[in-house]
């Protein structure tokens, strides 16, 4: 694949010809693959059983004045996913970027096997990957980017356009959905789903984490980014309202910096993780937390903690996001707070809940319509639809993934 691309690349992936029994799927993230572990990396990992997939991430820069170049590796552990980082010079304005960054798409997309799927998570790669030769291009909406920190002036602009461009509009969460719903005539809506069987190892007695072991219990955590979505102020007066219980933060600090976390004697932070470990650092928890901030910025996210949470068997307690409070604020083992108050009363009466007792059945029960595997292949099916429509020589059923 890569020995006839005429730009520099540098390669840790096996040089190979492209497969032509293989459609080619490149998406366009934001999110680098080894950040966190969650929408992109559940759908491309499996489309990658019937696909070859490039997943082109943000640039880079490199000293002023060298040569704009491709890293390319293989994902670790998916040898059909390709991870392309570019690498540019420093010191560029906009438009050279783009110019640049069209340059290496281009000669790289000239290597790649049809047909071609271009898969965007944000609005902004548009700008240089608008001319590629894409037979179908899709736009999953994960998140309402335009409502994040530091989100970028032209990017309702461009989110329109690609909007007006793609094929198919997916939507991560209920409210996304309905908020882009009237903007093309092919939206759907696929929620947060949930690898179960991944999660339910946290129902057993798992071996803590070293960092975990000595954190006295009871124990109450947090997985995820933390940034600007994540409510501070309320962490702080929990902590402080019970320091007899110990709360666990595992995840990077994004876009807010380590002073505007609370620090107390009972707040434990424990940088990231690999998705291989949440787990076992779930197993040690008695309630799971998600104290979002309600703010702009969470108007529109469906968690995919929910269901994780669920899954490895532990009640959850979350500030009133609108998505959690419609699917999941009516069963037991859920709790809606909006209050310091209210969030400690709904985190007591959580610690008091037998853990085998009917909130957990009734909570599986809702878990066992929702698998990253089927919407995976319901996403799949409606791609190779449209590819057999335009293309005789392609079968919708090569891009379909076994349940």
């Amino acid at each position: 694949m890569l020995t006839s691309v005429r730009v520099p690349v540098v390669s840790e992936a096996e040089h190979s010809a492209p497969d032509d029994a293989r459609p080619t799927l490149m998406c366009f993230s934001h999110l680098r693959w080894d950040f966190v572990f969650q929408r992109p990396q559940q759908l491309m990992s499996r489309f990658a059983d019937d696909m070859t997939i490039i997943y082109w991430e943000e640039p880079m820069e490199t000293g002023a004045g060298e040569t704009p170049k491709l890293q390319v590796r293989s994902a670790e552990d998916f040898p059909n996913i390709r991870i392309v980082v570019p690498h540019l010079p420093e010191g560029l304005d906009e438009d050279q970027r783009d110019m640049m960054l069209k340059r290496l798409l281009d000669a790289y997309a000239a290597g790649l096997s049809r047909p071609l799927v271009a898969w965007y998570y944000t609005p902004m790669m548009l700008t240089f990957s608008r001319d590629l030769d894409a037979s179908v291009t899709v736009f999953d909406a994960m998140d309402e980017l335009s409502k994040f920190k530091f989100a970028p002036a032209r990017l309702l602009e461009l989110e329109q356009e690609l909007i007006d461009r793609a094929d198919l509009v997916f939507t991560g969460g209920s409210s996304l959905f309905e908020a882009k719903r009237d903007r093309h005539d092919s939206v759907y809506l696929f929620p947060s789903s949930v690898d179960r069987k991944h999660f339910a190892k946290a129902r057993s007695a798992l071996p803590q984490p070293e960092d975990q072991a000595a954190i006295a219990q009871p124990r109450l955590g947090f997985y995820g980014v933390l940034d600007e979505r994540f409510d501070t102020e309320l962490l702080g007066q929990v902590a402080e309202m019970r320091p007899d219980w110990s709360f666990v933060m595992v995840g990077p600090v994004v876009k807010i910096s380590d002073d505007d976390l609370p620090k107390r004697p009972n707040i434990h932070y424990l940088g990231s993780k690999k998705y291989e470990q949440l787990p076992a650092y779930l197993s040690g928890w008695d309630v799971a937390l998600m104290p979002f901030a309600m703010n702009e910025s969470t108007q529109f996210i469906s968690p995919t903690k929910t269901p994780e949470y669920l899954a490895g068997g532990k009640p959850v307690v979350s500030t009133p996001v609108k998505d959690v409070v419609r699917h999941y604020g009516q069963l037991q083992g859920v709790g809606i707070a909006a209050t310091a108050d209210e969030f400690v009363e709904q985190c007591e009466h959580m610690l008091r809940l037998d853990a085998d007792g009917d909130w957990l059945s009734e909570a599986d029960l809702l878990l066992s319509a929702s698998s990253w595997a089927t919407t995976q292949a319901r996403m799949a099916a409606l791609i190779g639809a449209l590819i057999g429509e335009r293309s005789t020589s392609s079968s919708p059923a090569l891009l379909v993934a076994a349940e």
